[in-house]
């Protein structure tokens, strides 16, 4: 029976209390767990029967750390005072400065608020392969129970810093070695271990070490000055946009240099004025909304359980093909791998091959696992191994008559319950499905490339479609470790469509005489980890002419037609693949501007002829964002209009997942909100009376605006299309 959520006290006879924090699954520290510990800890300290405390979890978790939601109350209430005072009160009086020695029993893991508790503790014993680590920074804040000062106390500076900076978890056999684990036990002899640790305390057996008071692994000024310098630097270089970073590697300093409670209340100042700032609440927004995107009504809340994908079939073994065969085959999934001729399918087990090596070289695998996903593969050049696989995934060229002949062809060969999907970007998949009777049966599978690296899934669904094949789709996505957001049928399907007018926006600016080179550099400065030149290198310009003309049949109306991709590959410039775009690609070293693709530029702006007065525009940074990124928005707001995602918070979701849109942003949506719809609708009223209707303000954008709403509230009169 499951014990309820609390914190109880048990003492044995040796003189032992042992404290249990409950709260299933991963025992996050809400507020009533805080006031639990709070008292056990006074009740045991004041007891003449205790002599020593060990803290633990209940179900074999330590703790996950301290309970996020509320963050989200403080984000939506704006009230402060609802962050529960925990670094001074329970972990520095109670804890760490108890008479009573105190042991943490950490088993499963012990991430962030639960670190910092067994921090505050006296001695540390773990399981073997416990998760050790404080990620705050990853949703905008720092560590706020003592961990910035614990720390790098125990484990030194350099591995301190590495592992916040990071948000990098260690396992307790990590710990041991630098001297976060005091003693590592197998799991049925934690608590005896531990409980023998606080009397062996208690007796002056063993030494009463207080984390904060620590100044060995230290090292002198000079040293830790010159660690916490290079710290910085890295903090430039992986986040140069967040304030969360600096902030932390300050505190630290605090602590360094005034003694460690100095940098507790410095902590503890500078983690309330971070969890109200723009990032974190971003942050923890992009978390709360990656969660919600498994809860689709009338799928997910009917009872339905998901059937079990032993065998999927892949069609094409191309770039597209070979990725989602890799992901498959790496979440033990048998993977039938079917290529028209000899040539094109050993070039397509290959690339699956070499997929997994690269993962082996990178650390990211082992080659014994890399080695029993390849057994699973199998390659053909017919259906005959169709016969009983549980789903097919056709990834071939983006061609209608193509794509309806295998939907045809597959529906005939395999069995009745198996899942007929497709991996296009753009085609709708009614379209694709016409042919075939098993409409129900059909969904899209839409992967983004590389597809067993990416993590998003985009599981579109049209009218036909059945709620057990989107049921299935979704248990298969989470299994292969992506998150599948559901979405509706319409070109482009909700992240490409959202994201079409992007290039055409740069597209737009360079024709405006800008230098697509700053377009890009701003673009990356902005946190999008390329810019539209070069993601559209990397893409491959012939797939950019080709999802083109798909885009211009279903909204021309509102594209900004320019011929510099046509000219770029007509002058032998393909992008990456051939070595040749925008950029020069060589071997071993980084993308470099061309600047002979300026000769192609000057040809576009010749044939385009919308510089005023022919002569480049003057614009800022931040014109160029509004430019680019505006549209976006633009468009987001049509795919929200017209229902093609369930909630407004799986757009940006989305956004940040296939798009690598900044998540310290908050998403597309999120971000707009940020800035005002009001804003954006002026901004792009004013553009469209200079530029014309690729920057007409929608319809929806016009109606937030002029309602003062937010982008992101329900409409009550949705035109639903899931």
């Amino acid at each position: 029976m499951a014990k309820k959520i609390g914190v109880t006290m048990e003492v044995g006879n040796d003189g032992v209390a042992v404290i249990t924090i409950s709260n299933p699954p991963v025992n996050s520290l809400a507020s009533p767990i805080i006031s639990g510990l709070k008292e056990k800890f006074q009740d045991a300290n004041q007891r003449s029967d205790i002599k020593a405390i060990v803290l633990t979890g209940n179900g074999g978790r330590f703790s996950g750390g301290f309970d996020i939601n509320v963050f989200q109350q403080v984000h939506k209430t704006g009230d402060i005072s609802l962050m529960p005072e925990v670094s001074i009160d329970l972990v520095c009086n109670l804890m760490e400065d108890s008479r009573k020695p105190l042991v943490a029993a950490v088993e499963g893991l012990a991430l962030g608020g639960g670190l910092e508790l067994a921090m505050a503790c006296h001695a540390r014993v773990a399981a073997p392969k416990a998760q050790l680590g404080l990620p705050e920074l990853t949703l905008g804040v720092i560590p706020g129970f003592g961990g910035t000062q614990r720390l790098p106390r125990l484990v030194g500076l350099a591995k301190a810093t590495d592992m916040i900076l990071l948000s990098k978890s260690i396992s307790s056999e990590e710990g041991q070695k630098f001297g976060l684990v005091d003693a590592l036990v197998p799991s049925g002899e934690l608590l005896s271990t531990s409980r023998k640790w606080a009397l062996d305390i208690a007796l002056g057996r063993k030494p009463f070490l207080r984390s904060l008071h620590r100044t060995d692994k230290i090292g002198s000024l000079s040293e830790a000055r010159a660690i916490l310098k290079d710290t910085r630097q890295l903090a430039k270089k992986i986040a140069p946009n967040m304030p969360q970073h600096h902030a932390c590697i300050d505190v630290i300093e605090e602590g360094i240099v005034h003694g460690g409670y100095s940098g507790v209340l410095k902590e503890a100042e500078v983690f309330k004025q971070l969890v109200m700032s723009d990032t974190a609440k971003a942050l923890v927004h992009v978390f709360f909304a990656q969660r919600a995107t498994s809860k689709v009504p009338n799928v997910t809340d009917v009872g339905l359980k998901p059937r079990p994908m032993k065998k999927v079939a892949v069609i094409g073994g191309g770039l597209m093909g070979s990725g989602i065969a890799t992901a498959l085959l790496l979440s033990n999934t048998r993977v039938v791998l079917k290529e028209i001729n000899p040539d094109y399918l050993q070039k397509g087990l290959k690339s699956v091959e070499a997929n997994l090596k690269s993962l082996v070289s990178r650390g990211k695998l082992t080659q014994d696992k890399a080695g029993k996903a390849l057994s699973l593969l199998k390659g053909v050049l017919d259906y005959s191994e169709f016969k009983d696989v549980d789903m097919v995934i056709e990834a071939v060229i983006e061609n209608i008559q193509l794509k309806q002949k295998i939907f045809k062809e597959i529906e005939e060969v395999c069995p009745p319950h198996c899942i007929l999907a497709s991996n296009t970007s753009t085609i709708d998949l009614s379209v694709i499905g016409e042919k075939t009777n098993s409409k129900d049966r059909i969904v899209g599978a839409h992967f983004f490339s590389p597809a067993h690296i990416m993590t998003l899934l985009e599981i579109v669904r049209t009218e036909n479609t059945s709620a057990q094949v989107i049921l299935d789709l979704m248990s298969l996505g989470k299994a292969i470790k992506k998150v599948p957001v559901v979405v509706g049928n319409c070109i482009g399907f909700a992240v490409n469509r959202t994201f079409f007018p992007y290039t055409q926006g740069a597209h737009m600016l360079v024709n405006l005489g800008v230098d697509l080179f700053r377009v890009d550099r701003v673009i990356t400065s902005f946190g999008l980890p390329l810019g539209p030149f070069q993601l559209g290198d990397l893409a491959g310009h012939g797939i950019g002419m080709a999802v083109k003309e798909i885009y211009a049949k279903a909204y021309g109306d509102r594209m900004f037609r320019s011929p510099l991709t046509e000219l770029l590959v007509k002058s032998g410039r393909n992008g990456k693949i051939n070595g040749r775009g925008y950029y020069i690609y060589e071997k071993g070293s980084k993308p470099k501007p061309d600047p002979s693709v300026l000769s192609v530029v000057e040809e576009s702006r010749k044939l385009t002829n919308i510089m005023p007065g022919g002569k480049p525009i003057s614009v800022a940074d931040k014109e160029i964002v509004e430019m680019i990124l505006f549209p976006v928005v633009n468009e987001a707001c049509r795919v929200l209009d017209e229902g093609v995602v369930i909630r407004a918070s799986d757009l940006d979701v989305a956004s940040v997942l296939g798009m690598s849109f900044p998540s310290y942003r908050g998403g597309i949506i999120f971000w707009a909100d940020t800035v005002g719809p009001k804003y954006i609708y002026e901004r792009l009223k004013r553009l469209s009376e200079t530029y014309g209707g690729f920057f007409k303000p929608s319809r929806y954008l016009e109606e937030r605006a002029m309602n003062g709403m937010r982008l992101s509230e329900p409409k009550a009169s949705s035109r639903s299309r899931m």
